[in-house]
């Protein structure tokens, strides 16, 4: 009898032991990727459709931190002008020349394609995976990785689990296997990871759609680290801030986040 309370004993505290392990694995990655003050570079992104027509964007990315990320699209040139700003809590937004002003994104949009490309609102996100999945440690086919199974916390994800291959050493990923609701792997994002300094970052990914039959190839150039982005935020809505404060940002060449009351300031 006291074996047996033994044995459960040590059961149960493996299980503890192997989720905790699972966590820690995860927010690894997390901190492997948010690991600079800042980033900046130039994304360009390859479409590939069916009949293998390729159609060729490129737009400039900036990330503050763990959660501020800035794409602004320069090519082509029906797409200069386009960007998303992805916030802390789940905010983000878009920008569209077309419309003049930017529009908030819900959390129901997130499922839909980021500008036309493989990748959703929801992939895009600048929260931490051990923050949106719950992660639990599944058997590796290879003695150099991690598998871990990443279940998604919100009900609203377009995804039923991730399966993550992780690197055992350096803990950034190399694939991502995606389900559907229906438990139907349809995509898969594979990973070339670079380290530049004492930062690794994602030099390549690589989205496979096979439902769509379209793909994704996204390349990162003349990558920066730790620049020193300032981020300014103005969030009384003020019809000054955009006649006043934001040429005066343009010339000097500063970024800032802007919330506008769209109802009485424009």
């Amino acid at each position: 009898k006291y074996c047996s309370v033994v044995l459960i004993f040590i059961f149960l505290a493996g299980g503890q032991l192997f989720a905790q392990d699972a966590q820690t694995l995860l927010r690894n990655m997390d901190n492997l990727m948010s690991a600079p003050k800042d980033k900046q570079g130039i994304v360009e992104m390859t479409l590939t459709n069916k009949s293998e027509k390729e159609k060729v964007r490129e737009a400039i990315m900036m990330q503050k931190g763990k959660d501020k990320k800035l794409y602004r699209y320069t090519k082509p040139e029906n797409q200069a002008g386009i960007a998303t700003l992805s916030l802390p809590d789940d905010v983000m937004w878009m920008y569209m020349p077309a419309l003049g002003k930017p529009k908030k994104i819900s959390l129901l949009a997130k499922s839909q394609s980021f500008n036309g490309t493989d990748f959703s609102y929801e992939d895009m996100d600048s929260k931490a995976y051990s923050e949106r999945y719950t992660p639990t440690l599944q058997k590796s086919d290879s003695d150099l990785t991690y598998l871990l199974e990443l279940k998604p916390k919100s009900d609203q994800s377009d995804y039923s689990r991730i399966m993550l291959v992780l690197n055992k050493k350096y803990f950034y990923p190399e694939k991502m296997d995606y389900y559907d609701k229906k438990g139907t792997h349809f995509k898969t994002a594979t990973y070339k990871y670079k380290k530049s300094g004492q930062y690794w970052y994602a030099e390549e990914v690589f989205m496979n759609d096979f439902k769509k039959e379209h793909s994704t190839l996204v390349l990162m150039k003349d990558v920066k680290f730790d620049q020193g982005l300032v981020s300014l935020t103005f969030d009384d809505a003020r019809v000054s801030q955009f006649t006043t404060a934001f040429p005066m940002m343009e010339a000097a060449g500063f970024k800032g986040t802007f919330y506008i009351h769209t109802s009485d300031s424009f």
